[in-house]
């Protein structure tokens, strides 16, 4: 059986390249993906503190990961509506170029 806090080690790291990925890049679909990896980290420090406290009979944790793969998706459709609507004004994804959103 893996301990608790390898999967806290593991989550830490995921969320770390994420945050460091939203951080660095410029390229919105990059920021996208990195804001789907921190949520993940999210994800999985649940699911790991579900099975610590009450072993494979806790759903809490379980639930609360489901909520949020709902909220990614969602996150992800409404992100992508928007960087295409952008895309077809602007020509470009980069982030330093798109300031506002005037035409």
């Amino acid at each position: 059986m893996v301990p608790v806090s390898h999967y806290l080690l593991f989550a830490a790291l995921l969320f770390g390249i994420g945050a460091l990925g939203v951080v660095t890049r410029r390229s919105a679909l990059t920021v996208f993906m990195c804001v789907e990896l921190m949520l993940n980290a999210a994800n999985l420090t649940f699911l790991a503190f579900a099975r610590e406290q009450l072993g494979s009979r806790g759903l809490s944790g379980h639930a609360i990961a489901i909520l949020v793969m709902a909220v990614a998706a969602a996150e992800a459709a409404v992100g992508l509506a928007i960087v295409i609507a952008v895309f077809r004004t602007r020509g470009t994804v980069n982030l330093d170029e798109v300031k506002t959103l005037k035409l």
